[in-house]
């Protein structure tokens, strides 16, 4: 089930249509999700896509995610196998990222020249109507590498100097997503719904 959130704390950051509006321009938006605050910026721009690294600090050959609102519309940006594509509908949305094959629409800056790219389906109602408003966006949490990953907007550190639209959802879950390759049945970091997605790849 998708998170509650409290619209009056939501509606004091700001609103969906002030986010989509600086994401189409180009810039950042700070976003809550299930597991921790993200960092949003048009994914398919490599120029918005720098601006998360710049911000970040991130190393340019550590790929990031990309965010959508449902299983539908990753289809538009990755090219899933049967398997992979069961494996999405049965984790999405939800605290997971699944790596597999990127389009020729999901630029390369994303994902430092790989062929495949990681997917989420955050399971937050703020975070699900960002996405229904604007996406694919990058999916990575809102804090300068190294750093902790924040779960309350007082916890977001300078990164937030660089963004133009900061959404409040409260407190977020705090466990990162679970990032896993189907085909590969790795899993390359154990988060939320770990103990499932191994138990999926098994009896799969």
């Amino acid at each position: 089930m998708t998170d509650a959130v409290d619209p009056a704390a939501f509606d004091a950051a700001a609103d969906i249509d002030d986010a989509a509006a600086a994401i189409r321009d180009g810039e950042l938006v700070v976003y809550p999700t299930e597991t921790v605050y993200g960092l949003a910026a048009d994914a398919t721009d490599p120029d918005a896509v720098e601006r998360v690294f710049e911000a970040k600090g991130r190393d340019r050959d550590e790929p990031v995610s990309l965010a959508v609102p449902d299983v539908a519309s990753a289809l538009d940006y990755v090219d899933p196998t049967d398997r992979e594509e069961r494996f999405m509908r049965a984790f999405l949305p939800g605290p997971v990222t699944v790596v597999t094959e990127a389009r020729a629409s999901v630029p390369d800056a994303l994902t430092a020249g790989a062929p495949r790219v990681g997917v989420r389906v955050p399971d937050h109602l703020v975070a699900l109507a960002l996405l229904e408003a604007v996406a694919p966006l990058t999916a990575t949490s809102a804090n300068v590498s190294g750093q902790p990953s924040a779960t309350t907007v007082g916890e977001l550190d300078a990164i937030t100097e660089m963004a133009a639209v900061v959404l409040d959802g409260g407190e977020t879950g705090g466990t990162g997503s679970t990032v896993v390759d189907v085909e590969a049945d790795t899993i390359h970091r154990r988060g939320a719904e770990a103990d499932a997605v191994e138990q999926w790849l098994a009896d799969h």
